[in-house]
């Protein structure tokens, strides 16, 4: 499913299901189906034709059409998924559909063969109606000739709006001396090298970052020192062709002004390019580049003579940016900059005491922009001359909201180029992130089930569905339309690991996009209001998000898919007033809690795919939630109340991830062997995060008939026997799929019995984090580069004995030891902790060379060592440290917890410098 063709690909593939033999279909019905999958593909393919065109470029009836047929796709879709629950319901997974199953579902069938006869003449009075819809639509697609609309790129009927930033002022341009700075030096760096290589640097950012403005800027500044050059933007859909012709003419505009070029093919264009190229030393921007495949052919071009030529691109595209050459990442501007040029586009100066805006309004102003000079710029001339209650509305919209002002429109219409290269799957993935509100923090594990739920994943071989959704995700980050939040080692959680990216959020301008996008074209409807309000919702509203105090308790929703409840001020609608939901994410705040009846009625959510609870003041779920036989994924975060899951939860033979955790520790509940022994029918699990789970005999041998898990996640594990740690690790070896094993606390306690595990369990060599903390003295014999190439984060009690190994893992990004002595020498060969940026331990480590990409440093001093005056002098071994936290062991007989400090404090000003560090004690 996309944005340009609404339901139409998975409902082609479903009618194809329906004219199988299986359904028996009275024969005029098949007739009729088969009409309209002949008549829907072709509609489908001009839908796609339709999608590639702005719509603001369509004409008004070709937009009409598109409309429809898009609603009556979803319409067509929800009719055929209700014959299909009644008739079918889900297959069963093929591991749990063993015989007595079979029986029992063949028993249930014959029992109902009148309720599904009676279904199946329903479905074929719905397919009569749908059949002289289509045949309507099908009559005006052949009026309105919407097979010949041709695709062109966004803003090409006007002035491309991006070329004004050619011929800025450099007086104009504020907060571009640094950058100016570091991009110069890179350009001019090895200049009197023997070699004189060709060095290439490519700026990447976001559109309105500024790229274009800097490229030009130092063009301007060092075009002089080459024998040529040539500043070439490219445009959206440029042609290879029409690059290098640009690029000919600038390098020698009396030489290549003759027409015959333009009657040249690409390779003659690249032989004459190289010749004139041969022997001089050249200068040459290419600006907005935005595929690979065309740098490539253009990278022929331009020949390295070992003349010190220098090529900068820039582009929004971090894959492109990475294949052209060296990166330069474009930083927004700082708080201080920005109000800068804010106030010079506002007043004309830096003064700001000529705003006489209050100052909350006034820095929310700023934060919208998020540092991009072309938003201040736009918000700045949006604002110009405006009294305080405009201000306040805007301050209150999403964006610059719906105001029509020429630099808004030009934002907007530089913003489109990005959007209209995106493939259609990932439109519809960044649209359906329009749910969320501003300055809104999106968890990328419950957004990529979301996107499943909806259908947008399309399935490939081999390849899970979660894989390809968090490839979307990676896709969206990689073309810069979402920003990547990662989380950090002295933020842990239960999915906490540095460099690992674990949600994003969407600057205001993108949001400002998308939401008016999603909105014209009716694919999601935002209700956010900070005043109550009672809304009446369309009967075609498919995706539905609320916030603040909205009211929507009388509400008649039965055409809704998604809805999304992002406050828990908001008065619910009967859950029974929803026909064909797939997903139901109530996500409110911890400030407020839901009514204890919203769940009521859930269990006749039967398409339901993605059911999100946080906050919810239940103590249980309903035990009809074993209904929902479609069921996906199951989060249930912050539910205080909540002491156990139903036993109906073992139903959910399709549920693919269910996640059970909360953010403080005080809310955790023990799990206990009685409430987890459905888990063994879940056998579709691909993700499995669980809180406290206590004395689990049965637990740790179902866990074994998970083959299906990617992801392991337990805060507190405790088992009582070291024959249960066997049982643990002989059901971790049946996990071949399993990528992340993390386990916050392993709990042992066996009297008499010092064992705390054996050594037969090797982790399987697809790997990528592995915390599990308790002591395996053999476990690191048993990991190794070659073993598990791919593990990039790992956490494990050791001998420090042991330490060394951990330095060739290619991958490892974070690495934390509890150790069993105070000091030891972190010691590798050469190359050793290539990537490793984050080093956590409770021990007091020396560096002896080694991490030389370390940024982050925790580590334990015992006040013991303070009698003498510490030495810190290994960390100048640590050229890349940005942050140490140095955690004070201490006895309050030896040392108050203040003088600990002080200590350490001397030691460290003494010591090496260039580094942030916090000091704790415990």
């Amino acid at each position: 499913m996309d944005l340009a063709t609404g339901a139409m690909g998975s409902l082609l593939l479903k009618l194809g299901g329906l004219l199988t033999d299986e359904y028996k279909l009275q024969a005029g019905v098949k007739e009729d189906v088969q009409y309209l999958k002949r008549e829907l593909t072709s509609m489908y393919a001009a839908l796609r034709k339709v999608g590639d065109v702005p719509r603001d470029e369509l004409d008004v009836q070709v937009q009409l059409w598109a409309d429809d047929v898009r609603d009556l796709s979803y319409r067509m879709e929800d009719v055929v998924d209700k014959f299909l629950v009644r008739v079918e319901g889900p297959k069963a997974s093929s591991a749990a559909a063993d015989k007595p199953r079979k029986l029992k579902r063949l028993m249930e069938k014959m029992g109902d063969l009148f309720t599904k006869g009676r279904t199946r003449h329903q479905i074929a009075d719905e397919v009569k109606g749908i059949k002289a819809r289509v045949q309507e639509a099908a009559d005006r697609r052949d009026r309105y000739k919407v097979h010949d609309v041709v695709a062109s790129p966004a803003g090409s009927a006007t002035v491309d709006p991006r070329l004004m930033s050619l011929y800025k002022d450099r007086k104009e341009l504020v907060g571009i001396d640094e950058p100016l700075s570091n991009l110069t030096e890179m350009l001019t760096e090895g200049d009197t090298d023997v070699s004189r290589q060709l060095k290439i640097v490519s700026i990447v950012g976001f559109g309105g970052l500024g790229k274009t403005s800097l490229a030009k800027a130092v063009y301007d500044k060092l075009q002089w020192q080459f024998d040529c050059s040539a500043f070439v933007p490219v445009g959206l859909k440029s042609s290879v062709k029409k690059l290098l012709n640009d690029i000919l003419f600038e390098i020698d505009k009396q030489k290549h002004q003759d027409s015959i070029l333009s009657s040249w093919d690409e390779r003659q264009l690249i032989d004459q390019l190289r010749r004139s190229l041969a022997t001089k030393r050249y200068f040459i921007v290419i600006d907005d580049m935005w595929d690979t495949e065309a740098w490539e052919i253009i990278r022929c071009a331009l020949v390295d003579n070992n003349c010190a030529s220098r090529i900068v691109t820039t582009t929004r595209i971090l894959e492109v940016a990475t294949k052209t050459g060296e990166v330069y990442k474009l930083k927004p501007l700082s708080h201080d900059l920005a109000e800068e040029l804010f106030h010079t586009r506002l007043f004309g100066g830096k003064n700001k005491g000529a705003c006489h805006q209050p100052a909350e309004v006034y820095e929310k102003m700023l934060h919208k922009c998020g540092g991009a000079p072309l938003a201040i710029i736009t918000m700045a001339s949006l604002l110009v001359g405006k009294p305080v209650e405009f201000w306040s509305k805007v301050y209150n919209s999403i964006g610059f909201g719906n105001e029509d002002n020429k630099d808004v429109h030009n934002t907007r219409k530089i913003l489109l180029f990005s959007y209209y290269d995106l493939p259609c799957y990932l439109r519809t993935c960044l649209l359906y992130m329009s749910i969320y509100p501003e300055e809104h923090l999106i968890e990328k594990d419950s957004l990529i089930w979301k996107w499943v739920a909806e259908g947008f994943i399309h399935e490939e071989a081999g390849v899970g569905l979660y894989e390809i959704g968090e490839r979307y995700f990676n896709e969206l980050i990689n073309k810069s339309m979402i920003q990547p939040v990662d989380s950090h080692p002295y933020d842990r959680t239960i999915t906490g690991y540095y460099d690992i990216i674990t949600g994003c959020r969407i600057h205001d301008m993108v949001l400002d996009m998308i939401c008016r996008l999603a909105k014209e074209e009716n694919f999601v409807t935002a209700l956010y209001n900070n005043e109550q309000q009672a809304y009446t919702v369309h009967d075609n509203v498919r995706r539905l998000a609320v916030g603040d105090k909205n009211c929507l308790a009388n509400t008649c929703m039965p055409q809704v898919r998604s809805f999304n409840v992002l406050s828990t001020d908001v008065k619910l609608p009967s859950l029974s007033c929803f026909q064909v939901l797939r997903v139901l994410a109530l996500e409110g705040d911890t400030s407020s809690e839901h009514d204890t009846t919203c769940l009521e009625h859930l269990g006749k959510l039967v398409h339901l795919r993605y059911l999100g609870l946080r906050n919810i003041n239940i103590s249980e779920l309903p035990k009809e939630i074993g209904d929902l036989k479609f069921l996906q994924m199951l989060e249930m975060k912050d539910c205080n109340k909540l002491l156990k899951l139903p036993q109906s939860i073992g139903q959910l033979s399709q549920l693919k991830c269910l996640r059970v955790y909360a953010d403080r520790f005080s809310m955790l509940q023990c799990l206990e062997d009685t409430a987890l022994d459905w888990i063994r029918n879940l056998t579709s699990l691909e993700e499995l995060c669980l809180l406290n789970v206590s004395e689990s005999s049965n637990f740790v041998n179902d866990l074994g008939k998970l083959t299906e898990l990617r992801k392991l996640c337990i805060v507190s594990l405790r088992l009582k026997s070291a024959s249960l740690i066997k049982d643990w690790e002989e059901s971790l070896a049946k996990l071949q799929k399993i990528q992340v094993i993390d386990i916050g606390w392993f709990i042992y306690k066996e009297e008499g019995d010092a064992t705390y595990c054996r050594e037969g369990y090797v982790p399987p060599r697809q790997l990528r984090v592995l915390h599990m903390q308790y002591k395996q003295p053999g476990l690191p014999i048993k990991i190794s580069p070659s073993l598990q190439p791919n593990l990039s984060h790992l956490s494990l009690q050791v001998n420090v004995l042991d330490v060394e190994i951990f330095g060739r893992f290619p991958e490892l990004v974070t690495l934390q030891l509890d150790v069993n002595t105070y000091h030891y020498d972190v010691t590798g060969a050469p190359g050793a902790f290539p990537k490793l940026r984050a080093f956590k331990t409770d021990g007091t480590p020396r560096f002896l060379g080694v991490m030389p990409n370390l940024e982050y440093l925790e580590f334990v001093v015992s006040v013991m060592d303070l009698n003498t005056k510490p030495d810190f002098g290994s960390l100048v071994n640590l050229p890349m440290l940005r942050r140490v936290v140095i955690l004070v062991w201490y006895n309050f007989n030896e040392f108050d917890s203040e003088k600990a400090k002080d200590v350490v404090r001397e030691a460290i000003f003494s010591g090496p410098s260039g580094f942030t560090f916090e000091l704790k004690t415990y």
